[in-house]
């Protein structure tokens, strides 16, 4: 018998930005959390210049410790929020565009990449952080030798607003990878 009308068809699947298994992006990632360092160093530079992270030693009309340091506070809030943003979209939006692949696996992708990014930007700039206060606690060491109680106190009873600010970041970060993603998709 012959086989008559059936035709044998092969069908290739070209997937754009690489092969599927490769779940992330680091040239994404790296991007987005040098703009999120970017974008802190630019928004600290404008907190100083609005006067919310400064004091004027020469001038009588400073305000009060306590509300000098809720307005720096909230600043700095604002300021890391915002740079998660910014990093968490951008990295979302420069990861690759893959086809073929489900709608929620590439909004997990794409929210993953913007939590990356925030990621690598806090570990880089805590590693600053530490290296600047290493040095700066180095050159204190030589010239004061106590830290008063209360000092000590006031700094641990207030460590949990930046706990809770990163962890704001981490989440911030996240949605705008995925609001990245999603723009880079509709486009």
């Amino acid at each position: 018998m012959a086989r008559e009308g059936i035709i044998a068809v092969e069908e290739e699947v070209v997937v754009s930005g690489g092969p599927v298994g490769k779940a992330n992006d680091w040239g994404a990632i790296i991007a987005g959390a040098l703009g999120a360092i970017a974008v802190s160093i630019i928004l600290f530079t404008a907190g100083s210049g609005f006067g919310i992270s400064t004091v004027e030693p020469w001038s009588f009309a400073n305000e009060s410790p306590e509300t000098f340091a809720i307005g720096t506070g909230i600043w700095l809030i604002v300021m890391q929020w915002l740079s998660a943003g910014f990093g968490g979209y951008l990295a979302g939006r420069l990861r690759e565009k893959w086809v073929g692949l489900r709608t929620d696996e590439v909004l997990f992708r794409d929210t993953a990449h913007g939590l990356l990014a925030w990621a690598l930007a806090t570990v880089i700039v805590a590693a600053l952080f530490a290296i600047g206060t290493g040095i700066a606690g180095t050159t204190a060491a030589v010239t004061a030798q106590e830290v008063s109680q209360e000092a000590l106190e006031a700094a641990a009873n207030s460590s949990i607003f930046p706990a809770v600010s990163l962890l704001g970041g981490g989440l911030i970060g996240a949605e705008a990878g995925g609001l990245g993603g999603y723009h880079r998709d509709a486009v």
